[in-house]
């Protein structure tokens, strides 16, 4: 027995010193998408702020393929010391593993939550050819001229793709997805009246509502959006309960040492309070959560994930 308390004591030393000293070498995080996009910027971002904390470089690691898998599971199967980090997501995290038929990871138990870094809404916009000018006038029309509507997607599985399949659903209608390889050529067919409608990020769809290119209806959100107040959500505008959201959130491999999580949580929990971070995300029509902690990202992500099983499944989406 006392040798095992000698080496239990031993662990628990080696894990507070190595936490003392971290970072004393490079950061990777991973962003499982290409560069450009929310998650990417928000990721360049937090990744200066540590820097500029630590005096240690944050790298971001671009990995893109198989919706956020590949990144992710590069993540899940690298060493759990605080090096290499992912920002996770709705997708990699709640979605693909019911979407896909085999995700080589196990989002629960391959890695360790550190912090959600922002809920952004999607919004539900239409071509300026489309006459309906609200929710209920859109269910209206989809459910006078069934298959007529149809509405674009960055890709299959995409939280614009389910967010159409809720709608599908909950109004009783059937409006036709069009998935499309990437959230840019979706937009741009939406625009040129190929597509009459889509479920966009907040962020990206908001320039063209401003400039009268698109016509905004409503947020996908249970609650209005600080970015477009005036705006109602889709839970309001006939369809109670109606819920979705694209979040993101940096994790950990498992089995990281929760001393490292914990420094991990506070820098980058500090990072999003900053004046400069809160405007980049007001921009985006997102804010942080005011309880961040690794327990509460866990449990958001639990229950976000049981949320999108039930909507992969009831809207038949599959990726082999």
């Amino acid at each position: 027995m006392l040798p095992f308390l000698m080496a239990l004591a031993v662990t628990l030393g080696c894990a507070g010193a190595s936490a003392q000293s971290y970072p004393s070498k490079p950061i990777r995080l991973v962003v499982p998408y290409p560069p450009g996009g929310p998650l990417d910027i928000m990721a360049r971002a937090i990744g200066q702020k540590l820097t500029e904390a630590w005096s240690q470089p944050v790298v971001v690691d671009n990995r893109a393929g198989a919706g956020g898998n590949i990144g992710a599971d590069l993540v899940a199967k690298s060493p759990a010391d605080g090096y290499t980090l992912l920002m996770g997501a709705v997708a990699t995290h709640a979605i693909n593993p019911t979407l896909y038929a085999k995700v080589p990871y196990d989002p629960v138990k391959d890695f360790a939550p550190v912090a959600l870094v922002a809920q952004v809404p999607n919004i539900l916009v239409v071509n300026p050819s489309v006459p309906a000018r609200s929710v209920r006038e859109l269910i209206e029309l989809a459910r006078a001229r069934p298959g007529y509507l149809n509405f674009g997607s960055g890709s299959t599985g995409s939280t614009g793709h389910l967010a159409g399949e809720l709608f599908n659903t909950m109004a009783g209608v059937k409006m036709v997805h069009i998935p499309y390889k990437g959230g840019a050529p979706a937009m741009a067919d939406l625009l040129a009246g190929q597509v009459q409608l889509m479920f966009d990020n907040l962020a990206n769809a908001l320039p063209n509502v401003k400039a009268g290119r698109l016509r905004a209806l409503a947020v996908t959100t249970l609650a209005r959006s600080p970015a477009m107040p005036e705006l109602p959500t889709i839970a309001e505008s006939g369809l109670p309960g109606f819920d979705l959201t694209t979040w993101f959130g940096v994790m950990a491999p498992a089995g990281t040492p929760p001393e490292i999580v914990v420094k991990l949580n506070a820098e980058i929990v500090r990072a999003l309070n900053a004046k400069d971070m809160r405007e980049r995300l007001e921009k985006m029509g997102a804010e942080p959560p005011a309880n961040n902690t690794p327990e509460h990202f866990a449990a958001f992500i639990r229950a976000e994930a049981a949320k999108y099983a039930k909507v992969v499944k009831d809207s038949g989406a599959k990726v082999d």
